[in-house]
């Protein structure tokens, strides 16, 4: 399953906080694309079937697709000059 570092825990918090979303259910979700790559978005709930990755203040929603073909990798975060920028890396 999905992991995540310290660092993109309090980077989903923070964002998922900004945001508003309501506390309890609110998080970043991923979603695997049919052309290839993955879509983040911040929502106020899961879809059901989603994978949930939680540290209880923070939650990542993972669909199942995008459930499978992270299952060794590790979400984490970098600057950017943008902003932040998710990362992906092996376990």
């Amino acid at each position: 399953m999905l992991t995540l570092t310290d660092s993109a825990h309090t980077a989903v918090h923070t964002l998922t906080t900004r945001a508003g979303l309501p506390e309890d259910t609110g998080g970043l979700r991923i979603a695997q694309q049919e052309a290839g790559g993955f879509e983040l978005a911040l929502v106020p709930e899961p879809v059901p079937g989603d994978d949930v990755v939680t540290d209880g203040t923070s939650r990542v929603y993972v669909d199942p697709q995008a459930s499978v073909t992270l299952a060794d990798q590790r979400l984490d975060v970098e600057s950017a000059a943008t902003g932040t920028a998710f990362t992906l890396e092996p376990q």
